[in-house]
Formats: C-alpha cells, structure tokens, sequence
C-alpha cells in the first residue's frame, strides 16, 4: 500500500499523526476559540502557534539527538514530549 512513495509505516504514522494534530487544533479554534496569551518568550501565541513551535523544536531535537548520537531515537521521542509540554505550559 505505501509501495507507491516508499513509505515505511513509520513514515506514514508521523504524516498521519501530524494530520490529526492539526483537525484536532482546527476543531479546538472552532469550539473553543481562545485570545492570544504572553508566556516567558514575551509574545502572544494561540494553540497554533505553541504548536508550530513544538514541532520546529521536535525536529531539531531529532535532528541533534542524530547528528551527536545520542542513542535510541525513541529517547528523543521522550525529550520532544517533555519539551512539548513545556512550550503549551510556559510560552
């Protein structure tokens, strides 16, 4: 089924997970619109925007955790969760 792009399921569970992430925010500004907040960067971000920020980050935090190798990439998997909690507690 993914043989068209060569894919690996893990590939497409990342795609996917991302695509759900983003109906599920989507769905959120809908039901429950929310106004901008200051956090310790000094700048109003909305769920959107602690998101893309998330992201941005997991992805350097992979990126690094690869280039240092650090260990098991299910590790870093652990520092982005942690890392994401903190961008929507604190920013």
């Amino acid at each position: 089924m993914l043989d068209w792009m060569a894919w690996t399921w893990p590939t497409a569970a990342f795609f996917g997970v991302i695509a759900l992430l983003l109906i599920t925010f989507t769905v959120l500004a809908v039901k429950f619109p929310e106004t901008p907040r200051k956090g310790v960067l000094q700048i109003e971000t909305t769920r959107g925007d602690r998101l893309f920020i998330t992201l941005l980050g997991s992805a350097f935090i992979n990126l690094i955790w690869l280039g240092l190798a650090l260990g098991p990439q299910y590790l870093a998997l652990l520092v982005c969760l942690a890392f994401a909690a903190a961008v929507f507690r604190w920013v």
